[in-house]
């Protein structure tokens, strides 16, 4: 076997050190001044939380806002009782200014309920149905004015038309028969001014002024699904998690037949299609226009044309003839890697038997993520709802004022109003011109950075309190007896001593390079959303390769971190040292590191897909009502997907937390037995601490003391 070790370019193999036990227990604080600077930042986003909460309004996000800004259904407001909002001419909906200012250029109150007749105003007036009507007129309306000047100041709506709440909106009751559009029993109705207008311009309104409208109600339906199935989604999520569990286990003694059979089974696939390959090349022989090249028929849109070409399936034969031999040959010479890999992950699963309670850990990780989402969001909530209430004039006439800012109260005596006669002051927006509001983006995006920083250090933390604890297992000479009680909470205690102590600045680092990157990412997103509809060819290739190059880099700097986190654990040295340490040591074992991805890969995948796709199946024949045993037990549903699609996404949650803690397991094993190697001889002074597996595949024995 070539010697990877002896490559002076990345640094030089570790010596032999009498005193090194495993993870040093003696160590200083390291990164202080990160640890530092991440205390700084949470003091900073704590303020601007509390900011955040001072000025901001979830509910301008729940509730609806009439054209005064004020509340439908809000409790100890004058509209607590009025829980719908009603637009006075819903055609209107239809106009463009609802895409530029996200507003019907309507007047809209809060109202009890929604009218249930066709009315007109001036049917209304002056009648005992008036006292119905003026309901929906604006609060405090006084019948002293003609009926003209009523619907020119848009104190009432012309015209009542019967309607249904949706979303706490009143929106026509359209419904179709026989195929004809109806609202009631009428086809049209009239407007309010003499003339007659067609259901379809109701439609067109309705449809603008709520675009949610149909999601809103499909979530409702939903949320109706998951109140009768939550139960058996949580069964079915125990269910996922018992067999993690026992796929770990499994791994100790079905990994290497796991492996060899993936491996036999991709030689037999790509046989199989060089044999199916040369079967269709003899069968289109003599068939006619099957000897045409490729380079003579170029390029066609329906690919079958290209099957009909022997040329075509000699070209596939060839490919997949390459791949077959370069995968036996891989196999030949890598054969000894391949079964290290395998002892790997068995004696992962052992380490994982000793130390069960990192099982746990990844709840841990979740509850703290859970924390720094919720912050996050309802941070990122009250700031977006922290604007004042802008007030702008909206008219059906050209009217230059139109879309200037307003004041309700003082409108009807503007200049405005006289130069626009007919125009509406009425609610737009949120917004607002001092100096908090014009940094609310700014704000935003520091929010979001605080998150990607806070959550990476939360899997920083997890990361390097398992990698603590399956290196105590590996430097123990006699396992279990040399492990310490508690190797998790010890790990835990050296990652994060007594509050800012030791390692914290090393895992603020690292955590703080990775929310650079995934920040700038989330900005280019941003940028190319506006840039798609540019015609700028160039800019939108520079924004792909871009958005590439800071995928690839936070793919490394997370492999990068995560072996950092590891020596850290190990030595506790700081975090540049560790990374530096990391990297020379797997690029001097680079062969190794790659087979051993790939395999663990591999099986992480493999139980990955027998997990989520085992319980996916069961969820889908219970759900459908399709196991007798229990036809009568399973809830009736809406949409049978919901709880089936919770239940998969659950459970490759599920597994993916099982097989993270394995596969840290792994990776923390693998530097530790490519330390041993290099620290090690096998004498009675220089013991190699890796398992017997491991000391037979590399024909490495420890020397026993002499018998007298």
């Amino acid at each position: 076997m070539v010697d990877e070790r002896k490559d002076g370019a990345y640094g030089t193999p570790q010596k032999y050190d009498p005193t090194f036990k495993g993870p040093i227990y003696h160590r200083g604080c390291t990164d202080v001044i990160c640890c530092v600077f991440l205390l700084l930042a949470i003091v900073g986003y704590v303020a601007v939380g509390i900011i955040a909460w001072t000025h901001g309004d979830p509910r301008k996000v729940i509730y609806p806002t009439d054209s005064r800004g004020e509340f439908c259904g809000q409790k100890g407001t004058k509209n607590a009782n009025k829980s719908y909002l009603f637009y006075f001419n819903i055609v209107k909906c239809a106009s463009p200014l609802v895409l530029l200012e996200f507003q019907c250029p309507t007047p809209q109150i809060c109202v009890e309920k929604c009218p249930n007749r066709f009315l007109t105003y001036l049917k209304a007036h002056g009648t005992q149905e008036f006292e119905y009507y003026k309901q929906f007129c604006v609060p405090g309306f006084k019948q002293n004015k003609g009926v003209a000047e009523v619907l020119r100041d848009g104190d009432c709506p012309a015209v009542l038309i019967p309607s249904k709440p949706l979303v706490q909106r009143c929106f026509p009751a359209i419904h179709a028969y026989k195929g004809v559009l109806m609202v009631g029993n009428e086809t049209s109705y009239e407007d309010g001014h003499g003339s007659r207008k067609n259901i379809t311009d109701l439609v067109e309104g309705a449809k603008k002024a709520n675009g949610v409208l149909e999601a809103r109600h499909l979530a409702m339906r939903i949320f109706e699904d998951y109140t009768v199935s939550w139960y058996w989604i949580v069964i079915g999520l125990v269910i996922a998690m018992v067999l993690s569990l026992l796929f770990i286990i499994l791994l100790r003694f079905l990994a290497g037949i796991m492996v060899w059979v993936m491996i036999v089974m991709v030689i037999l696939v790509l046989g199989y299609g060089i044999f199916h390959c040369y079967m269709e090349y003899s069968r289109l022989r003599g068939e006619a226009g099957s000897d045409i090249s490729l380079v003579d028929l170029g390029f066609q849109t329906d690919l079958r044309v290209y099957l009909h070409l022997r040329q075509t399936w000699m070209a596939f034969m060839i490919i997949l003839s390459i791949l077959e031999a370069i995968i036996i040959l891989l196999l030949i010479f890598l054969r000894k890697r391949i079964l290290i890999a395998i002892a790997l992950i068995k004696e992962a699963s052992r380490a994982v038997g000793y130390v069960m309670c990192s099982m746990l850990y990844p709840l841990v990780t979740f509850l703290l993520l859970c924390l720094c989402i919720a912050y996050w969001a309802s941070t990122a909530i009250f700031l977006s709802t922290s604007n004042e209430a802008v007030y702008k004039i909206f008219s059906d006439t050209d009217c230059q004022a139109v879309g200037k800012t307003c004041n309700p109260v003082n409108f009807s005596s503007s200049n405005e109003s006289r130069l626009c006669p007919g125009a509406h002051c009425q609610f737009a927006f949120y917004g607002g011109e001092s100096t908090y509001h014009r940094a609310l983006l700014g704000l935003q995006i520091f929010n979001a950075f605080m998150f990607f920083w806070l959550a990476n250090f939360v899997l920083a933390l997890g990361q390097v309190t398992l990698a603590g604890a399956f290196a105590s297992y590996y430097w123990a000479l006699k396992k279990p007896d040399d492990l310490p009680a508690f190797p998790l909470f010890s790990a835990f205690g050296r990652a994060l001593r007594w509050g800012p102590r030791y390692h914290t600045g090393s895992l603020a680092f690292g955590s703080l390079i990775l929310a650079i990157v995934q920040i700038i990412r989330v900005i280019l997103e941003y940028l190319d959303q506006r840039l798609k509809a540019a015609e700028n060819k160039f800019a939108k290739f520079l924004m792909t390769c871009l958005k590439c190059c800071f995928w690839c880099l936070e793919k490394f700097i997370k492999f990068l971190n995560r072996n950092a986190y590891i020596m850290i654990a190990i030595y506790g040295t700081n975090f540049c040292t560790s990374a530096r340490n990391a990297f020379f040591l797997l690029m001097r074992n680079i062969i190794r590191v790659a087979v051993l991805d790939k395999v663990t890969d591999f099986l992480f995948l493999l139980g990955k897909l027998l997990i989520v796709g085992s319980v996916g199946i069961l969820a889908f024949f219970f759900f459908t009502h399709r196991i007798r045993i229990v036809q009568d037990t399973a809830p009736p549903l809406n949409y049978y997907w919901v709880p089936i699609l919770t239940v998969i996404v659950g459970s490759y949650l599920i597994a993916h937390g099982f097989f993270s803690v394995y596969g840290m397991c792994v990776d923390t094993l693998f530097l530790c037995f490519l330390e041993d190697l290099e620290r090690n001889d096998g004498s009675m002074e220089r013991p190699y601490f890796m398992s017997p597996t491991l000391k037979r595949l590399l024909n490495k024995t420890n020397r026993k003391p002499a018998e007298s």
